[in-house]
């Protein structure tokens, strides 16, 4: 049984690139793009970012000391939104109706200045959701247990009965250990696949 859908948005409902940032960010520092993939991590101030534990200025400045490189924090936001890349048709046209059927959220790993700008200028492909849980909303990350239950209390059913769409194992992992359906999205097949299987799809 399935009472909701809950779907992430980076590489499941928007493209995203990080390559494109590093490509910005180069431009302006006069450094190959090469050299800022290699400097950059996923690190604990990404980390503490994505938990709206730090703002995004305070990120910037932990960038410029581990990508090595002088940007205004304007420079820096010009790349960051540049990952945000465009609408994945081939997903958001699956839940065109459907969200009228099942209850459908989403859940990001993200950030205060990607919301914005995704509100901005992707606003289409995040119009059918009920509500967007955001990471550095509600202070805890994917694949956290306590994120997962959190979202679950929120939307107001049981764990087993929220059916999970992300692109990355790790959180699809997370949310299968506190009893969600997930399914692992490497392709808009994988979506698809799973929404047939529910009565309301039919």
């Amino acid at each position: 049984m399935v009472q909701a859908l809950l779907f992430d948005l980076g590489n499941v409902i928007i493209d995203i690139d990080f390559e494109r940032a590093f490509a910005i960010w180069a431009a302006h520092a006069g450094v190959p793009a090469a050299e800022l993939a290699v400097r950059y991590s996923f690190d604990e101030p990404y980390q503490r970012h994505e938990r709206g534990e730090i703002l995004a200025t305070e990120y910037y400045a932990s960038l410029r000391r581990s990508l090595g490189i002088a940007l205004t924090d304007a420079q820096f936001e010009q790349g960051w939104n540049a990952i945000l890349v465009g609408e994945k048709r081939e997903v958001t046209s699956l839940l065109a109706g459907l969200h009228q059927r099942i209850p459908t959220y989403m859940f990001s790993n993200s950030n205060a200045t990607h919301q914005t700008h995704w509100n901005a200028h992707h606003a289409q492909a995040v119009a059918p959701f009920r509500h967007v849980f955001v990471s550095s909303d509600i202070g805890m990350r994917k694949p956290e247990a306590r994120a997962f239950l959190h979202v679950a209390k929120e939307i107001g059913a049981p764990p087993e009965e929220i059916l999970f769409f992300d692109d990355i194992i790790d959180n699809v992992e997370g949310a299968r250990a506190i009893g969600m359906q997930a399914v692992h999205v490497t392709s808009a097949r994988d979506v698809q696949a799973a929404l047939e299987t529910l009565p309301r799809w039919r």
